[in-house]
């Protein structure tokens, strides 16, 4: 328990300093983490040892999360493009190998590029954002975090009924709204800090939103670990397993607030 807290503490705290910085600081530690979730979902999925695709998955992670929009005004291909053109690539290498890459093995790199690399791409792009990048950033991390401090404290005191018990026996309904709940108080505080940038009623769609996509990021890893027989993606993080352990809801999150519009986009 003290060393995971004590490691819980010193990264917390470099990477709130880094975010406060922002620029490269920031993206070049978002890109970093990219790179190691793609490495421990390489490790997982057995796809070291097929080196073409994994060093392709490598690239693409990083040519996804990488903020382009930097190089205005001149423009490069934008996230759709450049997924499009890895698939083609990914494609070309079951071509030019005869198939002894198979199509199962890019499929599986493939994912996990599109999955980690957009992930990571929407948080850099969020703290970039003209229009109070660090707001929205802070927001919608102080959300994320909100919903589980929620989630796990009203699901220990009052959590009967199991929310998905095949996949992550210890949540419960209750804890899953107790999180919404904190979520939307934490969107709130954002309001009444900054109400000429956030209305209320965005405020309460912005966390509840964050809070129920959140916990289902958390699932979806909660799942993927059982499927695959294993505790934690890696141990990078002594007492808090691998970077993928801890980046589950912000992967699905921080794309959803953008796809979904729910904050500006410049």
């Amino acid at each position: 328990m003290k060393q995971r807290v004590i490691t819980g503490l010193t990264a917390g705290l470099v990477f709130l300093v880094l975010l406060y910085l922002g620029t490269f600081w920031y993206a070049g530690l978002i890109i970093l983490l990219a790179i190691v979730g793609f490495d421990e979902f390489a490790r997982m999925n057995g796809l070291k040892q097929y080196k073409a695709t994994t060093w392709l998955g490598y690239l693409g992670v990083v040519c996804l999360a990488v903020p382009w929009q930097i190089s205005d005004p001149y423009p490069v291909l934008s996230i759709e493009q450049l997924i499009w053109f890895f698939l083609f690539i990914y494609f070309c290498v079951t071509v030019i190998s005869k198939n002894k890459v198979t199509i199962d093995q890019i499929a599986m790199s493939f994912l996990g590029m599109v999955y980690i690399g957009t992930g990571f791409h929407y948080m850099i792009e969020t703290r970039m954002l003209d229009n109070g990048g660090l707001f929205w950033t802070l927001l919608v991390f102080f959300c994320i975090w909100g919903t589980d401090s929620g989630a796990y404290f009203v699901g220990s005191a009052i959590g009967k009924r199991p929310l998905w018990p095949t996949i992550s026996p210890n949540k419960s309904i209750e804890g899953a709204l107790g999180g919404i709940i904190v979520s939307v108080a934490v969107a709130l505080c954002f309001w009444l800090a900054r109400p000429d940038t956030l209305s209320w009623l965005d405020a309460v769609l912005l966390g509840a939103v964050i809070a129920i996509v959140g916990q289902m990021g958390d699932l979806i890893q909660s799942a993927y670990k059982r499927a695959k027989g294993i505790k934690d993606t890696g141990a990078i993080l002594p007492g808090h397993g691998g970077v993928l352990d801890r980046v589950d809801s912000w992967l699905i999150v921080f794309p959803a607030v953008h796809l979904f519009a729910l904050i500006p986009h410049t």
